[in-house]
């Protein structure tokens, strides 16, 4: 057995800092004199803060506007929907080109008049389209959006 092998546990309490002039730490405890950093709390500013000064996130300008994580429900019109008939859903829409595809957000609004019978399968309809969609003999039922399927790797 070689003297750096051993396995000696340290044997030895946390320094007792700021404990008189005698204790080794004592007066200003090893933080040096004056100052913020010498003061009590100073680890605790927020993040980017500058010693008072105006912080770097504040100085620099912003990008206006807003973009919301939330995509908008695409409007499909009643009187398009007169080219289909039977049941309707986003798949349908989408090879009709009236959606860009089956996984978005859709909203069914009112323009001009609906004459085929459909049950029409979305996420909306406007309160107007939905009575229209009766009066034509349809029915309308919410769904939920469709969830992309995820790539194999």
């Amino acid at each position: 057995m070689k003297y750096n092998d051993l396995n000696v546990t340290k044997n030895t309490r946390p320094s007792r800092k700021g404990r008189g002039i005698a204790a080794g730490q004592g007066k200003t405890a090893g933080r040096g004199t004056k100052g913020q950093k010498s003061r009590t709390g100073h680890n605790k500013m927020p993040t980017g803060f500058m010693g008072g000064q105006r912080a770097i996130m504040q100085a620099v300008p912003k990008l206006k506007g807003f973009k919301s994580i939330h995509p908008k429900a695409e409007v499909v019109y009643t009187d398009r929907l007169n080219e289909l008939n039977g049941k309707v859903d986003n798949n349908v829409m989408a090879k009709a080109m009236l959606i860009s595809s089956p996984y978005a957000k859709v909203k069914v609004i009112t323009r001009g008049e609906l004459k085929s019978k459909i049950e029409l399968e979305t996420q909306f309809a406007s309160k107007s389209a939905i009575d229209a969609i009766k009066k034509a003999g349809g029915s309308f039922k919410q769904v939920a959006i469709l969830k992309k399927p995820e790539k194999k790797a």
